[in-house]
């Protein structure tokens, strides 16, 4: 497998997709962007059919943009890579480094694919993929994009570390609902392998991810604590969050209690207790050495 490497020389593991797969995904997309076309361009022959010809040549070509060149653009921008053929192969456009594609990139995709794609009938993007050691059309290296394959099998090795004893329940409060699915891919990627990276390397790393959950957050770290212990306890809130909303589910449909609920017991004349939260369990010295991170000092 060919991973994808950041500029920080930090492999991702994500498969680029080969041309079997891109190749159902391009037929999927162009048999759905033909159709709407073919409806348009019916609509608008009715409609025009009082103009003259010079007209109705220029509203075909403006229409032939704007639907085979502009709309895959618009939507690829809009859903970060995915297409509709995409989404059905399980695959997406990334950029070189793991990250999110924007219009810049979308745009450079869409105006070489009219070339090596659209008038070549993908002859052009059919050689240079399967030149590619990682699957690349011509658009993608202009661009600096990859397609990737979202759909592979879950690596058991790679297991989230726990975050230190000291960060545990400390972010219950934050708002995470601002956060991609391609940053919390990339901060997840990054604590499997962290402690495979060069020490230098793996700590501007924490730290750029870490920044850009500040920003979708709008709430810093605590005081002195490293920036892969903060990433592991957000990412740890986030997963105890899931758990609790899989569970209240389990019990609305069974009636059962989730693990770790303790039932109230009301004295005479009084009001039942609120119920008992589960115990997290965490070392007796709270060092973190369980973890791979160390408390602020």
């Amino acid at each position: 497998m060919s991973g994808v490497v950041t500029g920080d020389a930090v492999v991702l593991g994500l498969q680029p997709a080969r041309l079997p797969s891109r190749a159902l995904a391009l037929f999927l997309d162009l048999l759905a962007v033909w159709a709407v076309y073919l409806l348009i361009t019916l609509g608008l022959a009715i409609a025009t059919a009082s103009l003259d010809e010079a007209a109705q040549m220029a509203i075909s070509i403006a229409s032939f943009l704007l639907v085979l060149v502009g709309a895959p653009i618009a939507v690829e921008t809009l859903s970060h890579g995915r297409s509709l053929g995409k989404l059905a192969c399980g695959l997406r456009v990334v950029r070189d480094d793991g990250g999110p594609i924007r219009f810049r990139h979308a745009l450079v995709r869409g105006a070489m694919g009219v070339v090596e794609i659209l008038m070549t009938f993908g002859v052009v993007a059919c050689i240079a993929s399967l030149v590619s050691e990682r699957g690349r059309r011509i658009g993608d290296v202009f661009a600096g994009t990859l397609v990737v394959r979202e759909r592979v099998p879950a690596d058991r090795s790679a297991v989230v570390p726990p975050p230190p004893p000291f960060l545990v329940g400390r972010f219950a409060e934050l708002d995470l609902s601002a956060v991609p699915d391609g940053l919390w891919l990339e901060i997840r990627q990054y604590l499997t392998r962290m402690r495979q990276l060069d020490p230098g390397v793996g700590r501007r790393l924490a730290e750029r991810l870490a920044d850009e959950l500040v920003s979708r957050t709008g709430a810093p770290p605590p005081q002195g604590v490293p920036a892969a212990a903060y990433l592991a306890g957000v990412v740890a809130e986030r997963q105890a969050r899931e758990a609790r909303r899989a569970f209240a589910s389990a019990g609305k449909g069974t009636g059962e209690r989730a693990p770790g609920f303790v039932a109230p017991v009301a004295e005479p004349g009084r009001a039942a207790p609120a119920a008992a939260p589960p115990v997290v369990a965490s070392d007796a010295g709270g060092s973190g050495a369980a973890t791979g991170f160390a408390p602020p000092a």
